[in-house]
């Protein structure tokens, strides 16, 4: 790719051909796509196979999804820069795998089914097909595995790598799991430890948040601390929240658990006297409980802490 063009849902074979002819070379700024983006958008139609809720993918303008009767549509963009969610040294098919997981994260936390994906990955003119294909066979490993479908985005050059992961997902009508909807009384878990590195491989609970449909009142995941996260959660309730507990990775500090990002962990209520749904992971644990106060406002073991975490403008 000798400029940065890029592959949109809707790069037919048909439309590259005129533009390589030239029949449309003057209208797009003088950029030829070449023979070698053609074939690496190929190899991506035909990797990424199809849905029977997909009508059009990759090689029509837009891709066009027609949900169920019944659903309501989630709709999730998730950014993935070099520098700040990854490290440079990152295998490609990691940072693919990890693109993905990190939307795939907050469908679960509204109890939904992923169900098909729109990826732009910009990268430096240094990284080769080689490279790319990497990138995309790890983030369609993890799209295989949890029912996604890729249809389509964008290609381009960058001074760095960058990748936004547009996440279409549904869950039954009127049912998605929110953040507005705890309790006073209700009791708070989160489903593992937490304090982990952000080098680790991302688990999104995308059964955990099925199985809690209809029994949590409240549900987010954690992705930039615990403490700030919570914040979040008890202020869209009205409430105020007290912690007991923080079950943390091995090796993890309490600060790093309490105020670190990257977890990726389900943070969710549930009526008072309830118990963890079955099939729940072995290491979710119960840490606190929602209560009536200042919105917002975090104590942990009697003592109020600020919803410190990670936050870009900080």
């Amino acid at each position: 790719m000798n400029e940065p063009r890029a592959w949109r849902v809707g790069f037919s074979p048909r439309r590259a051909s005129a533009l390589l002819l030239g029949s449309e070379a003057k209208a797009s700024r003088g950029l030829k796509p070449t023979l070698h983006e053609l074939k690496l958008v190929e190899w991506l139609r035909k990797a990424a196979g199809r849905s029977p809720q997909l009508v059009a993918g990759i090689g029509d303008d837009c891709a066009i999804y027609r949900p169920k009767s019944g659903e309501d549509v989630l709709l999730k963009s998730d950014q993935l820069i070099e520098g700040v969610h990854f490290r440079s040294d990152f295998a490609p098919g990691l940072i693919g795998e990890r693109a993905l997981a990190r939307a795939l994260s907050d469908i679960a936390a509204m109890g939904g089914e992923p169900r098909v994906c729109l990826v732009s990955l910009a990268v430096p003119r240094g990284r080769k097909e080689a490279w790319i294909k990497s990138f995309f066979r790890g983030l369609l490993r993890l799209a295989l595995r949890t029912g996604v479908t890729l249809a389509g985005g964008d290609l381009a050059h960058a001074d760095r790598i960058y990748c936004d992961v547009i996440l279409i997902g549904a869950v039954p009508q009127g049912k998605a799991l929110r953040r507005d909807r705890a309790r006073a009384g209700d009791s708070l878990w989160v489903s593992g430890r937490l304090g982990k590195s952000w080098d680790r491989r991302i688990q999104p609970r995308l059964e955990l948040g099925r199985r809690l449909l209809g029994c949590a009142t409240a549900c987010m995941d954690i992705s930039d601390g615990l403490a700030l996260d919570l914040h979040r959660l008890a202020k869209a309730s009205g409430l105020a929240a007290e912690i007991d507990r923080v079950p943390l990775a091995r090796g993890a500090t309490l600060e790093r658990g309490l105020y670190g990002g990257e977890d990726y962990e389900l943070l969710f209520a549930l009526p008072e006297g309830a118990t963890a749904p079955p099939g729940a992971p072995r290491e979710t644990t119960r840490i606190g409980k929602m209560t009536r106060g200042e919105p917002g406002n975090i104590r942990f073991r009697g003592r109020v802490i600020r919803p410190r975490g990670y936050d870009h403008f900080a």
